[in-house]
């Protein structure tokens, strides 16, 4: 049988596992230096990419920093004024805060602070962004005005009077969500593919400098979320890397998983669940079995 039907085989597996977990599943896993091999479901399709947008901006962030565009020491202020909404880091703190912005960068990222990252989008801005999209071979992503944007967008297509009460709709079984609301048109959305071709530009040093690489490389191995990637890889000589996402229904991770004997893989998994709860361990869980499978289903076919 050959490598393809295999893989193609995978795909439905891994379709049926969505299924069972009660998600709408897309992925693409591909090996990091041969990616003509990989397992993908639906992996072209935009989707609403929440908080793995802060991916391409922090691959944004160091080409303005290899160009001399942008300092990364800049001391930034922070009063509490600038709060974006989010459960982790400045985003929960009353006070001012005052980092540079590489530091920022390394709090969106690891632990998705949503503050940090929209200061960072500020001192970027969106249009470079896109446009280092443009210029990595990225032509389905843009990150419009990151979470801030969409955040915004939320409570007009909910018509409601806050993001308090924007999310509680979207978050309830009994609301209908409005139309637009996971439209990827309005939001910042990338594609499976997109996204596997941004980390191997990352990981083998084509995204910027091989100094910054390596920067970008350490801050998504210090991610601490353990519950989608990482789990379906829980071994201490298995290294996974990545950045989770999440909106409403919505679960995604974006990150590279690197076995014991030297071979890695890019690996992303959108999902959106079938129930608005905030918590569906299953849909997260399927995340990181489903790459698994497309991982295994790789090294099986290896030499063929």
């Amino acid at each position: 049988m050959s490598a393809a039907r295999r893989s193609g085989g995978a795909a439905r597996t891994i379709r049926e596992m969505f299924a069972d977990a009660g998600v709408r599943g897309w992925l693409h896993v591909a090996e990091l230096h041969r990616p003509e091999a990989r397992v993908t479901v639906d992996p072209d399709e935009p989707v609403p990419m929440g908080s793995v947008y802060k991916v391409p901006l922090m691959v944004a962030f160091c080409r303005l920093a290899d160009a001399g565009e942008l300092d990364p020491a800049l001391r930034v202020t922070l009063e509490p004024s600038h709060r974006v909404a989010g459960p982790t880091g400045i985003s929960i703190l009353q006070d001012a805060v005052s980092m540079s912005l590489r530091d920022l960068v390394v709090l969106m990222m690891t632990i998705s602070d949503n503050t940090a990252a929209d200061a960072v989008l500020r001192a970027v801005g969106s249009t470079v962004v896109d446009g280092v999209c443009r210029e990595l071979g990225l032509p389905d992503t843009r990150i419009l005005g990151g979470v801030a944007g969409t955040w915004a967008q939320l409570v007009t297509e909910t018509g409601t009077e806050s993001l308090a009460a924007a999310m509680e709709r979207i978050t309830s079984n009994d609301a209908t969500v409005p139309a637009g609301v996971y439209d990827p048109v309005s939001k910042a959305s990338t594609t499976p593919s997109d996204m596997a071709r941004l980390l191997r530009a990352i990981w083998t040093g084509a995204a910027a400098s091989a100094e910054r690489c390596a920067f970008m490389r350490d801050v998504m191995g210090r991610q601490p979320w353990r519950h989608r990637l990482a789990s379906g890889f829980p071994y201490d000589d298995v290294t996974v890397s990545g950045k989770t996402g999440t909106f409403g229904s919505m679960r995604h991770e974006a990150g590279v998983v690197e076995l014991a004997d030297g071979s890695a893989y890019t690996a992303v998994v959108f999902t959106q669940a079938a129930r608005a709860d905030s918590t569906l361990p299953r849909a997260d869980a399927v995340i990181g079995a489903a790459a698994r499978t497309a991982v295994e289903e790789l090294r099986g076919n290896e030499g063929t």
